[in-house]
């Protein structure tokens, strides 16, 4: 019996597997996931081999660490593991690109000053060394297309930074559409990818750098994440942060000159966070195991009874219902600007976790972001609460 099988015939072990869905109906997945069984215990093996002295740090952190990496690859078409660096958060991965490359007054940097704030800062602060950032406007939120992409093109872009689905609204961008674009201008394409890793495949081959924590639909914790370099650039971005780790220091000594560690190691200045890692690892190996096309599906399904439900009761939607561009994403708000705080409350006061958000001009809005183990009952409760 497959994973997905027995999570829609056995709702015990579903419960088992999944214990949020014990007392709660989480759909806050966009915001902070909550932890599978099999990430926790992943988890705690590891702690109580370090708590016993078992663990060897080195075996840990060069071994299992480069299994990190393989799962991490498979999990991102197109990359390889040792284009793979281990580091949380996303913010972390995107300030070691704006930091890392050699920047040249007039330098262009297209980005999106709605997106989240962590893949804003990072451009906005290299406007100090006369880099420009070309920021997109769209028409509606998050509603980044390869022709407003195109249209923002130059001959002075050096790089185009974007995330692989809006927060808020839950665009889902054409990444290898505005990848390619990029690249035939002689740009880069630095992608956060948060919000898509997990729930759908996110191909790197026309992307440059990418970042992702795993703390939001790669269902694991907080803190471990995914930092890639393609290879062809690891002359090109130079490591920000410098240490023991990612420097070679033959017997921890330091050396007359500063050589890095081969592999997108050198973006690793520290020992890593192991055990989030090897929570991430089971995460990923889950999530590969079931496959992530077959998640984005069941993803989508959820989602299409949430928009039904969602205009049903008389509530305004915000970006895309469906088609390509359709995420696990479903925003909405209401013209009476207090209903959507008190239905915030209500969902709260029932054991129903959603994402309450507001938008540049302060409208409020609740995002729900189911995953692929929420059930159908799961979501008539939810859309029960909104009548």
């Amino acid at each position: 019996m497959s994973f997905l099988t027995r999570i829609d015939s056995d709702e015990a072990w579903r419960r088992e597997q999944f214990p949020v869905a014990a007392n709660r109906v989480f759909l806050a997945h966009a915001a902070v996931t909550t932890l599978p069984r099999v990430v926790v215990e992943a988890m705690n093996a590891f702690n109580l081999e370090c708590g016993t002295g078992e663990a060897d740090p080195t075996d840990v952190l060069l071994r299992r660490m480069d299994t990190v990496r393989e799962s991490a690859a498979r999990l991102f078409p197109g990359a390889g593991p040792r284009e793979i660096a281990l580091l949380g958060p996303t913010s972390l991965g995107l300030s070691l690109v704006a930091r890392g490359l050699d920047w040249r007054p007039g330098d262009e940097v297209i980005a999106y000053q709605d997106d989240y704030p962590a893949n804003v800062y990072p451009w906005e602060d290299l406007e100090r060394l006369g880099v420009r950032v070309v920021f997109l406007k769209p028409n509606r939120p998050g509603e980044i297309t390869p022709e407003l992409v195109a249209a923002a093109l130059s001959p002075r872009t050096r790089l185009v930074a974007l995330a692989s689905c809006h927060f808020l609204s839950g665009y889902r961008i054409d990444i290898d559409a505005i990848g390619r674009l990029a690249h035939e201008n002689g740009a880069l394409f630095c992608l956060d990818a948060i919000q898509t890793a997990g729930a759908f495949p996110v191909s790197v081959e026309h992307v440059d750098f990418m970042s992702a924590d795993s703390h939001k639909w790669m269902l694991g914790p907080m803190t471990a994440g995914v930092f890639y370099v393609a290879e062809r650039h690891f002359e090109t971005l130079r490591p920000a942060l410098l240490g023991a780790w990612n420097v070679k220091s033959p017997n921890f000594v330091a050396a007359d000159r500063v050589e890095f560690e081969p592999g997108a190691r050198r973006y690793e200045p520290g020992v890593l966070n192991a055990s989030g890692l090897l929570g991430m690892k089971a995460a990923i190996d889950l999530l590969v195991e079931i496959g992530v096309e077959t998640v984005s599906a069941r993803i989508l399904s959820v989602k299409r009874a949430l928009v039904e439900g969602v205009r049903e009761s008389g509530h305004e939607l915000i970006g895309p219902a469906e088609g390509a561009a359709a995420s696990g994403i479903t925003t909405f708000t209401h013209e009476d600007r207090g209903r959507i705080p008190a239905l915030a409350k209500r969902f709260a006061a029932e054991g129903v976790a959603v994402s309450f958000r507001q938008d540049r001009a302060g409208t409020p809005h609740i995002r729900l972001s189911p995953h692929f183990y929420n059930s159908a009952a799961e979501i008539d409760r939810v859309l029960d609460l909104m009548g």
